[in-house]
């Protein structure tokens, strides 16, 4: 059954199978699994109002309507109680970019803020132990590229995720 209209929209980028279970593997045992909610993803908004879902499913058609990428995958961050993969891509930027100014109105503080994109695959740990994985995937990491496939939506339902609909790059 369908979350409420009035249910947070979450938007995600959309990776390649390969990427995707690389880094699903790597959150499965890392992150506590009771908090383990979600496959590995990339958050590009983090609350949509809900109320706004068809001119959000519009505006990430209308964004798709472009050629698939490349984004590099460029180290590996500690984020204090966790660690996350850092990406870079100028496509992700202007995608992200754009939907932003459409959307710029509805956008709360946190998806005002400045986009590092990222793959978080450990979070709520205690810092030790987040260091400790942060030194441990640092010690070993070389760059490498993943593929963007398109735009994921999801219905945020105060934990899990519901999707709602995918907006896959030509």
């Amino acid at each position: 059954m369908p979350g409420p209209p009035s249910e947070p929209l979450v938007v995600t980028l959309l990776l390649d199978d390969a990427a995707q279970q690389r880094f699903d593997r790597l959150r499965a045992q890392h992150f506590p699994a009771e908090r383990n909610h979600l496959a590995a993803h990339v958050t590009l908004f983090h609350a949509v109002p809900g109320e706004h879902l068809d001119a959000v499913r519009a505006d990430l058609a209308a964004a798709a309507e472009r050629p698939a990428f490349d984004v590099d995958v460029t180290g590996v961050r500690f984020l204090g109680r966790g660690v996350a993969y850092s990406l870079r891509s100028a496509e992700v930027a202007a995608v992200r970019g754009g939907l932003a100014a459409a959307w710029q109105p509805w956008l709360t503080p946190q998806d005002r803020q400045r986009h590092a994109p990222h793959v978080t695959v450990q979070n709520k740990v205690q810092p030790a132990v987040a260091r400790a994985l942060h030194e441990r995937l640092l010690a070993g990491f070389v760059p490498w590229t993943v593929h963007a496939r398109g735009l994921g939506l999801w219905r945020y339902l105060g934990g899990p995720w519901e999707p709602v609909a995918e907006a896959p790059f030509r």
